[in-house]
């Protein structure tokens, strides 16, 4: 059943299957391309690249205040972006630890990403792909939704890489459930 608790997901959510989408990324070299952040910077991801990263991707979070349509649930894959987010938030001192620069990336507006990031605390950044130049640049899985404002209607299916040497070294997707992805990453990076 669904629930508009956006920090809780619903037991009955669809699991997304791997359709191979982001097979090609694994190894891929970040392109020189400057995305906005909540901080007010442009974060250079070739830059970003060449140190050790982990940019997780999300849909779209949710607003302070609406009800979660429907119809979202229905998407295998779309329902989970505010427990992804807080998941990198609550280990977010693991990561830096380990010496790791963390930020998210959807294709949502800045000024709705700092809505976001003010409401739960975010301590990285989050980057804002609204003009699509990565998502097309790096044939990046997605879909179609409508949306009212916020961003384009092209949503970036969940997953997160890390990032080392200016290449995607590693890529989970799909990533299911979202609310674990960053202990997911963050296990993985403790045994490698």
């Amino acid at each position: 059943m669904a629930s508009d608790n956006v920090y809780e997901l619903p037991k009955d959510l669809p699991v997304p299957l791997d359709d191979g989408a982001a097979d090609h990324l694994r190894g891929a070299i970040i392109p020189r391309l400057a995305l906005p952040a909540t901080s007010g910077e442009l974060i250079q991801l070739d830059v970003l690249a060449r140190a050790s990263a982990v940019l997780f991707f999300y849909p779209r979070t949710g607003e302070r205040g609406k009800s979660v349509a429907p119809e979202w649930d229905l998407i295998p894959g779309a329902r989970g972006c505010t427990p992804q987010s807080c998941g990198f938030r609550d280990l977010y001192a693991d990561f830096r630890a380990l010496g790791l620069t963390v930020a998210g990336v959807s294709t949502q507006t800045t000024d709705y990403q700092r809505e976001f990031v003010e409401r739960n605390h975010v301590p990285f950044d989050l980057l804002s792909d609204a003009g699509l130049q990565l998502t097309t640049g790096l044939r990046l899985p997605t879909f179609e939704f409508p949306v009212a404002s916020g961003g384009p209607t092209t949503l970036i299916k969940r997953m997160a890489w890390f990032l080392k040497d200016g290449r995607i070294a590693n890529v989970w997707y799909p990533v299911f459930p979202p609310d674990k992805n960053a202990k997911t990453v963050l296990d993985w990076l403790r045994s490698t």
